[in-house]
């Protein structure tokens, strides 16, 4: 409350945020239970509130950044004297801080950042916190970042794909699709729906080698398909299923929906523009006018 203070001086919304968190959640079973500390997961308070608390990592380390490691002089002259370089970067409560260094350097910053968040009463999550190397990669954001070998070649490049996690999370969603409880549906709005899922989940990962994982999903989606009209129609055989629910070889469709999957959605690889990309924090001042 007291770093929201410095940005907001408007008292309303103070207490709107502050009677937020004294709101408490509501159980599975319908009681009301306290908050005592700290906001609710899921809350759409949490992401806004850890944004503000956590900004103080985002100075701490963008001013070491400037005034220690802003040009490749100074990092160089890090480097021969025995010293490492990193960058912070964050989204809501989920960060990562990436290290040109020994793993010492790595470790000390763990130590640094643990020492930062005590006076915001917030502590590392001791089974989330690791330190790792490139080559052994690491999950943010949902993707698996890691440095490997390119097929064919000797030389070796940062690849960023969806992690199993994820991957693992959206199978499960296609297969709670397709399960017997929904029998009763008509095929056209499973199609629906798993388009619906697959796409969402594309448009998200399709900043990175998604391409292959695409298709698996697809792949997996498409056998769910064809069990659960099997099920529905009294384990039909496979020739009837490709004569009555597919237009196009065996591309399911039925009542004008076609099945599109993940693969509809074209990958394209994202280039970091974070310099680039403006911010409505920083102020940009005209002649005549004053910040």
């Amino acid at each position: 409350m007291n770093r929201l203070r410095v940005r907001v001086s408007d008292k309303n919304v103070l207490a709107l945020v502050k009677a937020f968190l004294k709101a408490g959640v509501m159980t599975t079973t319908g009681d009301r239970e306290q908050t005592l500390t700290g906001t609710p997961q899921g809350g759409i308070l949490s992401p806004l509130l850890a944004n503000i608390a956590l900004s103080a990592l985002d100075d701490h380390f963008d001013r070491q950044w400037r005034t220690e490691m802003g040009t490749a002089y100074q990092r160089g002259r890090r480097r021969r004297n025995g010293q490492g370089c990193w960058r912070l970067i964050r989204y809501a409560d989920d960060f990562v801080i990436v290290v040109s260094g020994e793993r010492e350097h790595a470790e000390a910053l763990r130590g640094q950042v643990a020492e930062l968040l005590a006076p915001l009463g917030l502590t590392l999550s001791l089974e989330k916190t690791h330190v790792v190397g490139i080559d052994d990669g690491f999950d943010f954001l949902g993707f698996h970042i890691r440095r490997m070998r390119k097929r064919g070649t000797m030389k070796s490049y940062v690849y960023t794909v969806p992690a199993r996690k994820a991957i693992a999370a959206v199978r499960a969603k296609v297969s709670a699709a397709t399960y017997r409880s929904t029998l009763h549906q008509d095929l056209n709005e499973i199609l629906t729906r798993l388009n619906q899922i697959l796409r969402g989940w594309a448009n998200y990962f399709r900043h990175g080698v998604s391409k292959a994982v695409f298709g698996s999903l697809d792949s997996h989606a498409w056998r769910r398909i064809g069990s659960w009209i099997r099920r529905k129609h009294a384990r039909i055989s496979w020739s009837q299923i490709r004569r009555r629910f597919c237009d196009q070889g065996w591309r399911f469709a039925h009542n004008g929906v076609v099945f599109t999957g993940a693969s509809s959605v074209a990958v394209t690889r994202y280039r970091y523009r974070g310099n680039r990309i403006p911010t409505p924090w920083t102020p940009t001042l005209t002649p005549g006018t004053s910040g």
